[in-house]
């Protein structure tokens, strides 16, 4: 037999033995969930098949939802099948660091979740923390601590480092007395559990990051581009003098259909656009009746096809 690998109990005994594991929990004022015997999954059904009925009649409870320190309650869930114990941690108060061993496909020689967490205490110049501590089956660990009231802090993976994860709120561990194929979760420290100390709080908290700076919207002024438009577009008008009547005559149409837009969107007045260009028509030498003729056939177009302001 694999070495950390107990003899197995009959199943009334191996449930009485689980059914303590779960009230000793409770007792410490850990909320405890049922894991399906021999794995670390929880027992129940999933929110796709929730009957909504029974502690799901309000709506699909989750496992942490489910949880619970009361007697009555874990004593029937125990009393005819081995379940594992889960312990919902957030409920719990507490925040468990899981220090994991490498995969056997990973590189030889990787460090584990207990080189990398003595790494991040002696950076941090701190001793490693005396606390509760239990061995798991692969040979890692789960160093438990009380979270800082008024805190939720979430579970996380490998933010502290690699092989390191935590397990607060929204997340549950194997508790002590449960086993899996691999062998038992036991206790390796029996101390009391400890306050998160403050320098992982740090590393755990989610700061707000500093809102940006919001970025100023350029203000488009319309009124004053359609100005712009209409004196740049009669000087091109008056520079077409020498192009032949008509080289003076498309210039005119072209000049008046880009300050037509103006008028479209309302930001300058049609009697206004039309008295300026056609002065600038009329210096050219045309026939001040052509110059209303073209005017009024540029502008008369575009109005009736002009692309909305938030297109352009």
């Amino acid at each position: 037999m694999a070495a950390g690998v107990s003899e197995p109990l009959p199943v009334a005994l191996e449930s009485l033995h689980l059914l303590a594991a779960a009230l000793l929990s409770a007792e410490r004022g850990w909320p405890v969930i049922p894991l399906h015997p021999n794995t670390k999954r929880p027992a129940g059904h999933p929110e796709r098949a929730c009957p909504r009925t029974g502690r799901c009649v309000g709506g699909h409870r989750t496992p942490e939802q489910r949880a619970t320190t009361d007697p009555g309650l874990i004593q029937t869930a125990w009393a005819n099948r081995p379940y594992n114990v889960g312990i919902a941690t957030g409920p719990a108060g507490l925040l468990v660091v899981d220090l994991d061993v490498p995969k056997p496909e990973e590189q030889e020689g990787a460090p584990d979740g207990a080189t990398s967490f003595k790494a991040l205490c002696e950076r941090a110049g701190q001793p490693l923390p005396l606390t509760y501590q239990v061995r798991t089956p692969s040979g890692g660990s789960h160093l438990y601590f009380t979270a800082p009231a008024g805190m939720r802090l979430k579970c996380s993976v490998k933010r502290l480092a690699p092989h390191i994860d935590t397990r607060a709120w929204g997340g549950y561990i194997v508790a002590p007395g449960s086993a899996t194929e691999q062998g038992a979760y036991e206790v390796a420290e029996a101390a009391p559990v400890a306050p998160l100390p403050g320098w992982l709080d740090a590393l755990l908290t989610e700061r707000a990051k500093p809102a940006a700076a919001p970025v100023p919207t350029p203000v488009w002024d319309g009124t004053k581009a359609a100005r712009t438009a209409l004196e740049r577009e009669c000087v091109v008008i008056r520079g077409a003098s020498e192009g032949g009547p008509n080289g003076r005559n498309n210039t005119l149409y072209r000049s008046t259909c880009k300050v037509a837009r103006f008028v479209a969107w309302g930001h300058i007045s049609r009697p206004t656009v039309e008295e300026a260009i056609q002065a600038a028509g009329e210096s050219t030498g045309l026939p001040a009746a052509e110059c209303r003729t073209t005017i009024r056939s540029a502008m008369e177009w575009l109005i009736a096809n002009a692309t909305p302001r938030e297109a352009v």
